[in-house]
């Protein structure tokens, strides 16, 4: 019944489609994917699924059609300094960082660093950032949370199942535990200019209508105390 009103139809005629009594028109479709908020990517499998043409395209980053993105992305990530942000993708992969990224990279392998260099993998790996991270089994319960839930989004991905069986093997101690930060999990990170406590938040384009642009991910990270916030001001930039 709510998923019928959602999509403005009924629960009948919602009954027919999923006997297959009834078949659903191209705009049917459309209106039950966005009821059930698939990612467009799951709505434009559904639609192939239907009978019908993929309603959502994907734009390769370097078209000049997405020129404004990277513009806008450019902008946010410039503007965030002195403070670390990354833009990824649905895998992990890196797309773009501003230059206070060092502060997260310092001492990570060169190897993991080479494109495409997986955010999820340099936070676990014994080669990146987990000897660093003094929460590691806090942290790396929060990271693979994170990618569970993606894989959720997307379970014909074999990539995302691929990552995750990964991560799962590089952490296996990961815990959850009551005493972190009220707000939020902070990132707890060993630096050659001292500790910090940063917290992070991520900005998705809510709005989207192509899929590579959907998918995206800018992830800020804020300092959690005025320790954390004083040396990354000082921090030497490249």
């Amino acid at each position: 019944m709510e998923l019928a009103l959602r999509a403005g139809t009924t629960q009948r005629h919602l009954s027919f489609l999923e006997s297959g009594r009834s078949v659903p028109g191209r705009a049917m479709v459309v209106r039950l994917a966005e009821s059930l908020q698939l990612p467009l990517r799951e709505r434009n499998a559904l639609l192939v699924a239907a009978g019908y043409a993929p309603a959502y395209p994907e734009t390769s980053l370097d078209d000049p059609a997405l020129a404004p993105v990277r513009t806008a992305l450019g902008h946010i990530l410039t503007g965030h300094l002195p403070y670390p942000a990354v833009v990824v993708d649905r895998h992990g992969d890196l797309i773009a960082a501003n230059d206070a990224f060092d502060v997260l990279t310092d001492g990570v392998a060169a190897e993991l660093l080479a494109p495409p260099a997986n955010v999820y993998r340099l936070a676990l790996h014994p080669d990146g950032m987990a000897p660093r991270i003094l929460n590691s089994a806090q942290w790396a319960h929060h990271v693979i949370d994170r990618l569970h839930q993606e894989a959720l989004h997307s379970p014909d991905d074999d990539r995302l199942a691929q990552l995750h069986t990964e991560l799962k093997e590089l952490a296996p101690d990961r815990v959850v535990t009551p005493d972190h930060l009220g707000f939020a999990v902070p990132l707890q990170l060993r630096s050659r200019h001292g500790q910090l406590r940063l917290i992070t938040t991520i900005t998705t384009f809510v709005t989207a209508a192509d899929v590579t642009i959907a998918e995206l991910k800018l992830e800020a990270f804020l300092p959690a105390d005025q320790q954390t916030a004083a040396i990354l001001s000082r921090w030497p930039r490249p």
